[in-house]
């Protein structure tokens, strides 16, 4: 089970962060900055709530992205699947960014999500110690080292 997360626990490990800020940065709008405050303040099952919302609100979309596999249209499935997951990914970790105290609030959520956090820890360290991991780093460092050498000419 845990090798079929991998990929969505590494893409979510590397995007959390910086998508969460791309989110953030929407707050310099007035209106969004109103609905990131109503959001801090929520009590915590509205914000439990709120955390869900955009799942739930991207499933159709994930489902026209299999309508298009089903049709044939794997390229134009993949794209739909991938900003899907970036849009997706932003939103909620902007969203939990701001209502994570008052999830910490509900009993099961704060016994749950530390277990969980440190599975997946767990289970990303153990991919980031493994042979290939290490190899296509090493890899991506070479190329990089390159690049940089061929742009300074």
């Amino acid at each position: 089970m845990a090798v079929l997360l991998v990929p969505v626990l590494l893409f979510e490990e590397w995007g959390w962060v910086p998508l969460a800020a791309l989110a953030a940065r929407l707050a310099r709008l007035p209106l969004w900055a109103r609905a990131e405050n109503w959001l801090r303040n929520l009590p915590p099952w509205g914000a439990l709530l709120a955390f869900l919302l955009p799942v739930l609100l991207l499933l159709p979309v994930k489902v026209l992205a299999l309508f298009l596999f089903g049709r044939g249209h794997a390229a134009s499935g993949v794209t739909v699947l991938i900003v899907a997951k970036l849009i997706g990914t932003a939103f909620v970790a902007r969203i939990f960014q701001l209502v994570e105290d008052a999830l910490m609030r509900i009993p099961l959520f704060a016994r749950w999500y530390p277990r969980w956090k440190g599975w997946k820890d767990h289970v990303l360290t153990l991919v980031r110690e493994s042979r290939p991991w290490r190899v296509v780093r090493a890899l991506n460092r070479r190329l990089a080292r390159g690049w940089r050498r061929l742009r300074e000419g």
